[in-house]
């Protein structure tokens, strides 16, 4: 058999029952698609059955405030894909008439739409002999060929569209592109793959010169940067709190948060009564509790945020202040959610 004939085979024997496995709608295709980035399909399974319930169709999910949507993603992270997903809706409803295009091209069109999700739809609904190529499908390719490119260089990335390509079944490609997909997720895994009862294991380049391990190959690019968030959780008289929208391009864009200090390296309490100012009358400020001693850090791919709470209490009445319990109305980064969800389960006496 052929490369591609043993996935298929494999595939019909092994895929897993995933919610959006029974359909061509395009709209839950793409939907399963844009959240599974990044994302494991345990995590993004959940989200899956929220968005379907919530936007049963490509209509409620234009329709929806951003706001909405950005609540319903908390907690999955690149936020970005979020707000391209809403765009992406508005372009199929007030451009295509609700209609998902029918050509990789004009799939491609669409925002946060990409050579691989394009590939996907195009394949999975319409049957249009496009490969897909993820990090599943680049691991599956690499070590069975042993192809020793990085995956994420200029070369590398037009070599493995093309090799995908070429051992591709056009005639079956939707169950092929969803097989090898499976494959690498379930078969070909990262680390400790089962190589022992692979059905390519006969034939594997890797496995044969002990470079299971060894492949993919990726460059390493990314410089990692270390940022100090200190986020100041008010108590005003009345017992309310602040929240800020985040603005500008950086992370967490339209996301909402406490009041945030951010500095070079960490700070103490008296760096922290410094800034009061501009923020509350520093002079009304009554009791300053840092809430975790040791930071909290959060990594993201290109940044690791080392995070300390501060819960400010004073004797001010704020302008557009809160309830603490209101905050969980609003999309919050997932550091705050868990930490307004740690706060509220303790009794206020706490904090007094």
């Amino acid at each position: 058999m052929t490369f591609a004939q043993i996935i298929l085979v494999w595939y019909a024997s092994n895929k897993r029952n995933l919610p959006w496995r029974g359909t061509r709608n395009p709209y839950y295709i793409w939907l399963s698609e844009i959240i599974l980035q990044q994302t494991r399909v345990v995590q993004g399974t959940p989200y899956y059955l929220k968005f379907i319930a919530a936007f049963p169709t490509v209509y409620d999910l234009a329709n929806a405030s951003e706001e909405r949507v950005l609540k319903l993603w908390q907690g999955l992270g690149y936020y970005s894909r979020a707000r391209n997903l809403h765009a992406a809706a508005k372009t199929v409803v007030g451009t295509y008439d609700g209609t998902f295009p029918e050509t990789f091209e004009g799939l491609l069109k669409l925002k946060g739409v990409g050579d691989y999700t394009a590939s996907a739809i195009a394949s999975i609904c319409f049957d249009l002999p496009e490969p897909v190529v993820d990090g599943n499908v680049y691991r599956v390719l690499a070590r069975y060929f042993g192809v020793e490119l990085p995956i994420n260089s200029t070369e590398g990335v037009k070599y493995f569209k093309d090799l995908a390509r070429e051992v591709m079944d056009p005639d079956s490609i939707r169950n092929y592109n969803q097989g090898i997909m499976e494959f690498g997720a379930v078969q070909c895994t990262p680390k400790n793959p089962n190589c022992m009862y692979c059905p390519l294991n006969d034939s594997c380049v890797a496995l044969q010169k002990g470079k299971v391990q060894e492949l993919p190959i990726k460059i390493n690019k990314t410089k990692v940067r270390r940022r100090h968030f200190n986020y100041l959780s008010f108590r005003d008289a009345d017992g309310k709190t602040l929240l800020k929208q985040r603005t500008g391009k950086g992370i967490w864009q339209h996301l909402w948060e406490f009041p945030l200090l951010e500095s070079k390296q960490a700070i103490d309490e008296d760096a922290v009564i410094k800034k009061l100012d501009d923020f509350v009358d520093a002079k009304k400020v009554r009791e300053i509790i840092r809430y975790n001693e040791r930071p909290i850090i959060h990594k993201l791919s290109h940044q690791h945020l080392y995070t300390v709470f501060w819960i400010v209490k004073t004797d001010e009445v704020l302008q557009n202040s809160i309830r603490l319990s209101e905050v969980e109305k609003y999309p919050v980064p997932v550091l705050i959610a868990e930490f307004l969800q740690v706060l509220l389960k303790k009794p206020e006496t706490d904090h007094q």
